[in-house]
C-alpha cells in the first residue's frame, strides 16, 4: 500500500481544501454578525409560524383556537431559551441581541413627560461637570506639552548621537577592511 509522491501531494491538497472550508465555516459560525442574523431569522420564523397558526385559526371554532393560542404562547416563551442556549459561550452575541432588543423596544415606546423632565435635569446638572472635565483635560494637555517636547528633543539627540557613532564605526571598519585588503594583496603578490 505504498503511495506515490503525487498521490500524497494530492491527498495533502485535498486535506488542505477541506480544512480551509471547515475553518471558513467555523469563522462564519462564530462571527457575531452571523450569530445575530441567525437568531433574528429564527425569531422571525417563530413569529411568522405563530402568526400563521393564529391567522389560520380564525375560521375554526373556539375549541380549535385555544390549542393554537397555547402553542403560540409556548413558542414565544421558548424563544428566550433558544436564544440563551445558542448564544451560550458567546457573550458578545448575547450582548448584541440584548442591545438590539432593548433598542427596538425603546424605539417603540415614546418617552414620557417625566422621563423628558428627568433627562433635562440630568443634562443641566451634568453640564458643570462636563465643563470641569474639559478644563482639567486642557490643563493636563498644557502640563504635558513641555515634558513631551523634552522627550522628543531627547530622542532627536539620541538619534543624532547614534547616527554619528554608526558613521564613525563604519568609517573605522571601512578603513580596517581597506588595510586588510592591501595586506592580502601584498601577500598574494609576494607568494
Amino acid at each position: 500500500m505504498s503511495q506515490t509522491p503525487e498521490e500524497i501531494r494530492r491527498e495533502i491538497d485535498n486535506t488542505r481544501g477541506r480544512l480551509s472550508t471547515d475553518v471558513d465555516a467555523m469563522a462564519d459560525k462564530v462571527n457575531p454578525a452571523s450569530v445575530a442574523h441567525r437568531q433574528t431569522e429564527k425569531v422571525r420564523s417563530t413569529l411568522r409560524q405563530t402568526k400563521e397558526r393564529i391567522m389560520g385559526s380564525t375560521d375554526n371554532s373556539s375549541d380549535s383556537a385555544q390549542p393554537t393560542l397555547q402553542d403560540a404562547g409556548e413558542t414565544i416563551r421558548s424563544v428566550p431559551g433558544q436564544i440563551s442556549s445558542q448564544t451560550q459561550g458567546n457573550p458578545l452575541a448575547a450582548g448584541l441581541i440584548a442591545f438590539g432588543a432593548g433598542w427596538l423596544l425603546s424605539a417603540l415606546i415614546p418617552a414620557s413627560d417625566k422621563e423628558k423632565e428627568l433627562a433635562s435635569t440630568v443634562k443641566d446638572k451634568a453640564q458643570p461637570l462636563v465643563d470641569e472635565v474639559g478644563q482639567a483635560a486642557k490643563q493636563v494637555a498644557d502640563h504635558m506639552q513641555e515634558p513631551a517636547q523634552n522627550a522628543v528633543n531627547e530622542v532627536k539627540d539620541s538619534a543624532a548621537e547614534s547616527a554619528q557613532s554608526v558613521k564613525s564605526e563604519a568609517t573605522s571598519a571601512a578603513s580596517d577592511v581597506g588595510g586588510r585588503a592591501k595586506e592580502a594583496q601584498q601577500n598574494v603578490k609576494s607568494s
